[in-house]
């Protein structure tokens, strides 16, 4: 959630809600995250810590498998309890996140901390953590409360691997300021991260079978290093032209691809790491093809009106319904209606034959007519699509206040068609 001009918060709802994530969408970018908190098993921070996490859970073998267990999810748990905890407090800090990502100056300056720490990843410079803070983390306790302070900690013991992909996706959760978003996403992400080690604690006999340390560890940092940049991308996006934006995607996905799958030299003892270049090489690839397809493919998007009192009066007139969408340029929930559900070949015919569409653009605050409006239909956040009936009443049941796919905005806009012709 961000904040607006006005001080509007992007989401108005009530009860739980994925901030721009709804649908498959949301499934598929929590699937997204749990791969991706297991890849930070591989980087060279974090795949040292294996034997010694294993055979910390192999010195309470004694104690039984369920005592084993419960040391397992004590791990899982203090992992997920410091990221989890990171994840809310970046979103809530929302409201002045989305104010502040108004202002190019500070989407450029976003841009360019995610690009530095992409930097690190791909060896440029090394983070590296006052040395007194790295020793107090990697301190050792007995019983569950030691379990527990291991998987607190071992963000803290990895952060110059880890580090720097966190922190980009905070910076992501707290520009869609929903707490529960980021709860399950950093959730999930500690879920990725603890899993394969809390398998391995379980099973430790079958450490043997791990491929050894090695330069391909270097490989999975610049693939987390590709994931920042195209994170860098996202947040500066709003400054552009959506095409552009859209193109530049397009080139960092190429070149990711290109980069891991073919031109990245590293090479592993283990048939799996060809596998995983492949696989890698191959999905930026196809990322950067959709992208190029979806400019070549999207055409003209609903045709959308600057209100006006005459406006409102003509649609009275020609007894025509209106849909007032009240959106923000840094607003990812405004960007996808724009960019899926408002470029719906039927959305736009009815747009141009049978509706009013009318925009009313929160970028920039001090517009009076703007103010009158919110307050007039009691705005309290962006996206907010409200839709008015032939007679210039409300249907107050039919309010959006996030992305809907085009389809399910077709069904409102028909239920209000048909209250217009009653």
């Amino acid at each position: 959630m961000g904040e607006s001009p006005a001080g509007l918060t992007d989401t108005a709802k009530t009860g739980p809600d994925y901030g721009s994530l709804s649908g498959w969408a949301f499934v598929w970018t929590l699937t997204g995250i749990f791969f991706g908190g297991m890849a930070l098993n591989l980087t060279p921070c974090v795949y040292p810590l294996i034997p010694i996490t294993v055979s910390y859970f192999g010195g309470q073998k004694s104690s039984g498998k369920s005592a084993l267990f419960i040391h397992g999810v004590c791990y899982v748990g203090g992992l997920a309890l410091t990221n989890s905890a990171l994840g809310v407090a970046a979103a809530l800090t929302g409201g002045l996140m989305g104010a502040l990502l108004q202002n190019p100056i500070v989407l450029g300056a976003v841009c360019v901390i995610l690009l530095g720490f992409a930097a690190s990843m791909f060896g440029l410079w090394e983070l590296r953590l006052p040395y007194g803070l790295t020793q107090a983390a990697a301190r050792s306790y007995a019983g569950y409360f030691g379990s527990l302070f291991m998987g607190i900690t071992l963000g803290v013991v990895a952060a110059p691997c880890i580090g720097p992909f966190v922190l980009g996706l905070l910076t992501w959760v707290a520009s869609l300021g929903n707490p529960m978003t980021a709860f399950l996403v950093f959730f999930v992400l500690s879920l990725g991260l603890g899993l394969p080690l809390f398998v391995l604690g379980m099973f430790s006999g079958q450490l043997e079978k791990l491929p050894k340390s090695g330069m391909w560890m270097l490989w999975v940092r610049r693939l987390m290093g590709w994931v920042l940049v195209g994170m860098a991308v996202y947040f500066i996006k709003p400054l552009f032209p959506a095409t552009i934006g859209t193109a530049v995607m397009a080139v960092v996905a190429g070149a990711a691809g290109l980069h891991l799958g073919w031109i990245d030299p590293t090479r592993a003892d283990f048939i799996a790491f060809e596998w995983m270049k492949a696989l890698a090489g191959t999905a930026g690839l196809v990322i950067a093809a959709f992208l190029i397809s979806s400019m070549v493919v999207t055409g003209p998007g609903a045709r959308f009106h600057t209100y006006s009192d005459r406006l409102m009066a003509r649609a009275l007139s020609e007894n025509k319904p209106v849909v007032i969408d009240f959106s923000a340029a840094w607003c990812a929930p405004c960007r996808e209606l724009d960019d899926v559900t408002f470029h719906h070949p039927e959305i736009v015919r009815l747009s141009e034959s049978e509706f009013i569409m009318v925009k009313v653009d929160l970028t920039q605050n001090g517009n009076p007519i703007h103010e009158k409006l919110l307050v007039q239909y009691e705005v309290k956040g962006v996206p907010t699509v409200i839709f008015i009936n032939a007679s210039g009443t409300e249907r107050r049941e039919l309010r959006l206040v996030d992305f809907l796919p085009p389809e399910q905005f077709l069904v409102r806009m028909a239920d209000l068609k048909r209250s217009t012709s009653d």
